[in-house]
C-alpha cells in the first residue's frame, strides 16, 4: 500500500480528495509517508503475531487475545466516531470504516462464544 498510495486513495476517495490526502506542503508528505511506512510496519508486526499465536495450544491465552482484539476494535471504532469523521476529506467513509470494526469485533466475540461452549460442554 505505501507504494501505491495515490493509486489506493483515487480508487476509494476519487482524484480531488487524493490530492489532498497525499499532503499540500513537502512537510506533510514527509509526515504522511512515514505514517504510512509505520502503518505497514504495524501491519506486518500484527500479521506475525497472529501467525505466532496460531501455533499456541493454550485456550485461556486465546480468550484472552481474542478480549483483546475486541477492545481493539471497539477503541478504533470509538476513534472513527469521534475524531475521523470530523476531518472533512474522510468524513464520508468513517461510517463504513465503523460498521467494519464493529463487525471485525463480533467476529472475535463468536469466536470467544464458541470456544466457552466447547469449554462448558
Amino acid at each position: 500500500m505505501m507504494f501505491y498510495s495515490n493509486e489506493v486513495f483515487v480508487l476509494s476517495h476519487g482524484k480531488d480528495h487524493a490530492s489532498k490526502l497525499q499532503g499540500s506542503t513537502p512537510r506533510d508528505e514527509l509526515l504522511i509517508r512515514t505514517s504510512d511506512s509505520f502503518s505497514g510496519l504495524l501491519l506486518f508486526a500484527i500479521g506475525f503475531l497472529l501467525f505466532m499465536v496460531a501455533f499456541v495450544k493454550d485456550r485461556e491465552f486465546h480468550s484472552f487475545f481474542a478480549r483483546g482484539c475486541v477492545l481493539l476494535h471497539v477503541a478504533m471504532a470509538i476513534w472513527r466516531i469521534y475524531f475521523e469523521r470530523k476531518v472533512e476529506d474522510l468524513g464520508r467513509d468513517w461510517l463504513r470504516l465503523v460498521v467494519g470494526d464493529i463487525v471485525l469485533g463480533l467476529s472475535w466475540v463468536f469466536f470467544l462464544v464458541y470456544s466457552w461452549r466447547e469449554k462448558y460442554d
